[in-house]
């Protein structure tokens, strides 16, 4: 589906000139819904000039107030001849030179938060170059001890919605290659079937090492039962000898 010239910008002139809800107008522009409820707040595209999608012959007020009339109508473009057969340009993301400064942060964050990312994804997404991302894989960028991990959402360099498609396109293709992410990647449940095909060798912790053969059962040979039969019961050590009496009797009749 076709999208208007300047979406913010006609976001937030939907947002201030109509009642349209915020789903309608996240269709029509192709952002978020969330992003839209953020203009309304004041806390996205601050400063941002709305765009009368109207006066410009890209909506007719018809279908502004069909849109406000029923929550569910989908607002369309309005058919322009000339943009007929033009196709999506192809190439790296665009930039603006103000936000490229923040495009190290933003992979940063990228690649701490959804490692699953390849990095040509992480690339196209914000519009770098893969040696940079592998520098700051490797942690390698002569910048990277003063960089900070931000959302590049936040920083206005991708869309909600496009962040939210590719990462549920990297994890349904690591699904479907059967792998699963580490504890250092994101936590990801595994089937049945994959948890119990999997190695399932207990670890020593190195704390008791050595006393793998310990154990509490009795495990004692014959040789070992014998000499524990011949060790005395603790009462005849308290047995006297016999006839110690008769020697006390013979010591006392001395006196």
């Amino acid at each position: 589906m076709a999208k208007p010239l300047m979406a913010k910008a006609t976001a937030v002139w939907l947002v201030d000139n109509t009642t349209i809800s915020f789903k309608q107008i996240a269709d029509f522009v192709g952002m978020h819904e969330l992003e839209i409820q953020g203009i309304a707040d004041g806390e996205v595209a601050v400063g941002v000039k709305g765009f009368d999608p109207v006066a410009n012959n890209q909506l007719t007020q018809d279908e502004i107030d069909k849109a406000e009339a029923n929550p569910l109508h989908k607002l369309k473009l309005k058919f322009n001849p000339a943009a007929a057969g033009e196709e999506k340009r192809r190439g790296p993301r665009y930039t603006p030179l103000s936000k490229r400064q923040d495009r190290p942060n933003s992979i940063l964050w990228l690649v701490k938060f959804h490692p699953e990312l390849s990095d040509g994804q992480i690339a196209k997404l914000v519009g770098t170059t893969k040696p940079t991302i592998q520098s700051i894989r490797e942690r390698t960028h002569w910048n990277i001890s003063s960089m900070q991990p931000i959302d590049p959402v936040a920083l206005g360099l991708c869309r909600q919605s496009e962040l939210d498609a590719v990462v549920q396109k990297a994890a349904a293709k690591k699904a479907a290659e059967g792998g699963v992410m580490s504890d250092d990647e994101r936590r990801k449940l595994v089937s049945t079937e994959q948890s119990l095909e999997m190695d399932t060798e207990p670890k020593i912790p190195s704390a008791i090492e050595g006393l793998e053969t310990f154990t509490l059962g009795s495990g004692l040979n014959s040789e070992d039962e014998k000499k524990e039969e011949e060790i005395p019961d603790a009462d005849s050590f308290f047995n006297l000898p016999s006839g110690g009496d008769d020697e006390d009797d013979d010591e006392d009749s001395r006196f």
